[in-house]
């Protein structure tokens, strides 16, 4: 079955959903990160993905400190992304206790950085992050757009090792409007031994489902999350039987 990764947006320290990347169309939530994370733990969630907002507008990590507090509670698997763009600034997260570091732009503006890495830390601990905007990839928190295909970077990482994606359709990000299973399932057939994580749109149940029957093996969900749609004990059931 495939995994549910929750996600957590995060803004000075706060839980927050962005709509279309917009931060200008900002909604902030009550409960605390941590309190996310714990939880999403006590569901049977096994990875979560976090996400540092002003990092990535920045281009380096400003809410680790969140992390290393989410470190002292809890050792679940956190996939972590935003203003990953140095050596030190990938240290910086695998020091405060990041368990997979999510890199984009790198892997756009300086290849050899991210192959260098792939090799340094392994695929395990390094996924790409491939963020879609009417076919091409965006970069910089979705600031700037690019005439790179997911396909073009996928050519060129994967014979270097890269084994993980997450593939997100800025244009749905947000909008709880469902989400384009097709495209995903000719993604996944294109590159079999990439693991995709979808990421975008998620509205219901019935989309992870659908995915799930397209054989993709992993999506995170987020605004369906915090507006009811999918609530903690879906999460819960779903895991129990994953």
């Amino acid at each position: 079955m495939i995994q549910i990764i929750p996600a957590i947006d995060i803004i000075d320290g706060c839980c927050v959903r962005l709509t279309k990347g917009d931060y200008s169309q900002k909604k902030v939530y009550n409960a605390s990160p941590l309190d996310m994370v714990l939880s999403f733990q006590d569901c049977g969630v096994k990875r979560i993905h976090m996400v540092d907002l002003n990092g990535a507008k920045v281009s380096r990590p400003v809410n680790l400190k969140v992390m290393e507090q989410i470190r002292k509670w809890t050792d679940i698997e956190i996939e972590w992304g935003g203003g990953i763009s140095s050596d030190k600034a990938l240290k910086s997260c695998i020091d405060a206790g990041v368990s997979q570091a999510i890199v984009g732009s790198v892997a756009v503006l300086n290849p050899e950085k991210f192959s260098d890495w792939l090799f340094l830390y392994g695929p395990d601990r390094i996924i790409l992050g491939a963020d879609i905007s009417e076919g091409h990839l965006a970069i910089k928190g979705w600031q700037e757009g690019t005439a790179i295909t997911v396909d073009d970077i996928l050519n060129k990482f994967v014979p270097e090792g890269l084994t993980q994606c997450i593939c997100t359709d800025i244009s749905r990000d947000g909008m709880l409007q469902g989400v384009d299973a097709l495209y995903y399932e000719q993604l996944q057939r294109r590159f079999e031994s990439v693991v995709f994580t979808v990421s975008g749109g998620i509205s219901s149940m019935k989309d992870i489902v659908a995915l799930d029957e397209k054989g993709l093996q992993r999506v995170i969900v987020g605004k369906a999350i915090y507006e009811n749609r999918i609530t903690l004990e879906d999460i819960k059931k779903w895991s129990q039987n994953a």
